[in-house]
């Protein structure tokens, strides 16, 4: 990712809707996952940029201490500092780790990057999660939706449902769970697409106070819909709980 993309996302993270949604809903979906699974051993942000996440996650989830790994040794060494969590920094497609040490995987926004070969990133996640162990994942959707954004931060891939769920049988997964999200929303995104040019603003900024207020409403109630079983039909985003095969 751009530098410049990594300072943003440093700087706005922890106000910005985007973010804020998205780690209120991945964290539940770990939280609840994990419950359910007897695997033990720590739990992983792969990918976990400037550490917004981690800091939400905290010291642990359920009773599994989370840690993280950053391939920019500079975004690693910001995620450590405000998440006060351990960071690595490495590859996930070469993870500096054990056969069978993690209890929970995380992964957010991730495989759609260009310099990430999804196989390989979800074998070497395989090799590392214990049988039965938790992984979540955050994917762009729909590859027609590729965007200026999408360019700047080197994401060169989009999922849907059905292509998420076959990638990740294949390498050893099975879905648990899965769902778009940013249904509400997504006429909007849609319509920026639409119109928006090569060279426009990153969307990795500050938003008026009652435009953010809004959209963060309308991930709320779609958190809700989710979180009562309800699979969203379409959206800007998939999020998939997965577990390691036995």
């Amino acid at each position: 990712m751009e530098r410049s993309e990594y300072e943003r996302m440093h700087a706005v993270e922890d106000r910005m809707w985007w973010y804020r949604g998205l780690r209120a809903l991945a964290s539940r979906e770990l939280a609840r996952a994990l419950a359910g699974s007897k695997a033990v051993g720590p739990v992983l942000d792969a990918g976990c940029g400037t550490g917004g996440m981690l800091r939400v996650l905290g010291a642990s989830v359920a009773g599994r201490p989370t840690v993280g790994l950053e391939y920019d040794a500079v975004a690693a060494s910001l995620a450590a500092g405000k998440a006060g969590r351990p960071v690595a920094a490495g590859s996930v497609t070469e993870m500096p780790l054990g056969d069978g040490t993690l209890g929970g995987y995380l992964s957010l926004d991730v495989l759609c990057h260009g310099g990430v070969e999804p196989m390989r990133a979800l074998k070497e996640a395989h090799r590392c999660l214990r049988p039965g162990a938790i992984a979540i994942f955050n994917l762009p959707a729909y590859g027609w939706m590729l965007s200026a954004h999408d360019k700047r931060v080197h994401n060169v891939r989009r999922f849907t449902r059905r292509q998420a769920g076959t990638l990740l049988a294949g390498q050893g997964f099975r879905v648990l769970r899965s769902s778009y999200w940013n249904t509400f929303l997504f006429p909007l995104m849609l319509l920026h697409r639409l119109i928006e040019r090569d060279d426009a603003e990153s969307d990795v900024r500050d938003y008026p106070r009652w435009l953010d207020a809004l959209f963060s409403a309308a991930l709320a109630a779609e958190r809700a819909l989710i979180a009562m079983g309800l699979r969203l039909p379409f959206g800007g985003s998939l999020i998939v709980v997965a577990a390691r095969n036995d």
